[in-house]
């Protein structure tokens, strides 16, 4: 691994669109090839660039590093020999894994995952979209937009007809503020996306038409369940600003809330 530095690799993944942990070895005890300081980066499908030490650290810090991905959360675990575990966790609370490397070492890590900020994909080129857009920037959310709708490095464009190109994720914001353009394309791929969250500018009884004309073609039922139209809190919005800051103020108290949700749970299983 000469001329490798882990800091230029971290550095090289922030930069791509995708997460990774960062491990560290904190400590260690008895003979291990692992030092304290050791740092690797944990890529989504489990490569590990950098050194943590033999096969049986690797399996250990593959698996915590997929339920970071999961939880969002930093995590501390300890490999230690197998004669030497006796619960899944230790007295000190840190989750143990068991080792058969014949160095009999002990290795104390975290594992600390790094994720982008959620997407915010909107359909439309409508005043709402665009002031939407301008409006999220500013929160961090990487704004997404139908190819040719803006020009700015602010945001990524997509192609409506191929959104699972995005790669769009539970955790992301999906909005539709077509506005009588192309409304029911937009809306049957915004709900075939895996986005916990969707909303649409529109009525509600105008939502339900085109949700229950998109069931009677093939869409899942259960997939039309998740739209929250109209789209963003009652805050009297008239203006494409104020509906915009409507639907970014409803947005971030979803964010919000989530990590909430992820946060109490964390601590229940703690």
């Amino acid at each position: 691994m000469a001329g490798f530095d882990i800091f230029d690799t971290i550095e090289e993944l922030r930069s791509k669109d995708d997460a990774f942990c960062v491990a560290t070895v904190l400590r260690t005890a008895d003979a291990t090839s692992a030092k304290a300081g050791g740092k690797a980066a944990i890529t989504r499908d489990g490569r590990i660039l950098g050194h943590l030490g033999g096969a049986c650290v690797q399996r250990a810090v593959r698996a915590s590093a997929q339920e970071a991905f999961a939880s969002g959360t930093p995590k501390m675990i300890r490999v230690k020999p197998s004669d030497k575990v006796v619960a899944m966790a230790d007295s000190d609370g840190v989750q143990t894994f068991k080792s058969g490397c014949p160095s009999g070492g002990t290795v104390d890590l975290l594992i600390e995952p790094y994720q982008h900020a959620p997407r915010l994909v909107i359909f439309g080129e409508s005043p709402i979209a665009r002031a939407l857009a301008s409006h999220a920037v500013l929160t961090g959310l990487r704004v997404c937009l139908p190819g040719g709708s803006e020009s700015s490095v602010d945001f990524v464009s997509f192609d409506p007809d191929d959104v699972t190109a995005l790669g769009v994720e539970p955790r992301d914001f999906v909005v539709v503020a077509s506005q009588g353009q192309g409304d029911g394309a937009a809306l049957k791929a915004a709900l075939e996306t895996p986005a916990r969250r969707v909303s649409m500018v529109a009525s509600r009884r105008k939502a339900q038409v085109l949700c229950d004309r998109l069931v009677a073609q093939g869409l899942a039922l259960e997939k039309t369940k998740r739209l929250k139209s109209p789209a963003g809190l009652d805050i009297r919005a008239i203006d494409p600003h104020e509906i915009a800051l409507s639907i970014l103020a409803e947005i971030i108290l979803w964010r919000n809330s989530d990590k909430s949700e992820e946060t109490s749970h964390d601590e229940k299983m703690a």
